[in-house]
């Protein structure tokens, strides 16, 4: 058993938080058999333009979607502890996950093993990410697959450079430094996707949506606050 501390990291916008990111989350818990996860949402998301949800509100949402991931770590006997982490709402200016990985660096010293968490269409946009060749010197990258998002296919010559350089086949490789690994996992593929839910909500259909595809608690918020109408 390795001695080093293993922390994952999920971060985004959660607007709102849904199932996917829970199964994402538990599926990478187990694998990689984190000590800790912490959710992330982001305080000003640079890259998604206006019209999203205030940071506060987003923050309490993820709240929720946290305790039915506590409890979904419980039931499937996943020692992970959840944490909702401020960091990005408390830090001035947008929301850059180079500053992020760097405070959690500090945070954690630099021996621990740093995994981003994230689905494979947030892969595909990581060259668009501010200092995003920065990453790799902190932080190792776990990807569960999308459908619709083919890497070898559609990837920017940037990705697979980046993937030719870094990626491992082996999870348990993550073990054994603190940064500068890829993996990316084929046998999660998950197809919930925050945008198409917000659509989703402002339309008559909002009643059919159920805790299949939003937590509970997350979706008991959006219901007594009448958001996303």
């Amino acid at each position: 058993m390795s001695a080093r501390k293993k922390i994952g990291i999920l971060g985004g916008t959660f607007d709102p938080p849904h199932i996917g990111h829970l199964k994402l989350a538990s599926h990478f818990a187990k694998l990689l058999r984190l000590d800790a996860l912490l959710l992330i949402p982001s305080g000003e998301p640079w890259q998604k333009g206006s019209g999203i949800t205030p940071a506060p509100i987003r923050f309490q949402l993820t709240e929720a979607a946290g305790i039915d991931l506590a409890r979904a770590f419980l039931y499937l006997k996943i020692p992970t502890q959840v944490g909702i982490d401020r960091i990005e709402m408390d830090r001035a200016g947008p929301s850059y996950a180079i500053d992020t990985v760097k405070a959690l660096r500090d945070r954690f010293g630099n021996d621990a093993s740093l995994i981003w968490l994230m689905g494979a269409d947030s892969l595909m946009t990581l060259p668009t990410w501010h200092a995003w060749q920065e990453l790799m010197g902190s932080i190792h990258i776990a990807v569960a697959s999308r459908p619709n998002h083919e890497l070898e296919v559609v990837g920017s010559p940037e990705l697979k450079q980046l993937l030719a350089k870094h990626q491992t086949l082996e999870p348990s490789a993550l073990e054994n430094c603190p940064s500068g690994l890829i993996y990316i996992d084929e046998s999660l593929s998950i197809d919930l996707s925050s945008t198409d839910l917000r659509g989703r909500l402002k339309t008559l259909t909002r009643n059919s949506i159920g805790v299949e595809e939003i937590p509970s608690h997350t979706l008991e918020i959006i219901t007594n606050l009448g958001l996303y109408q």
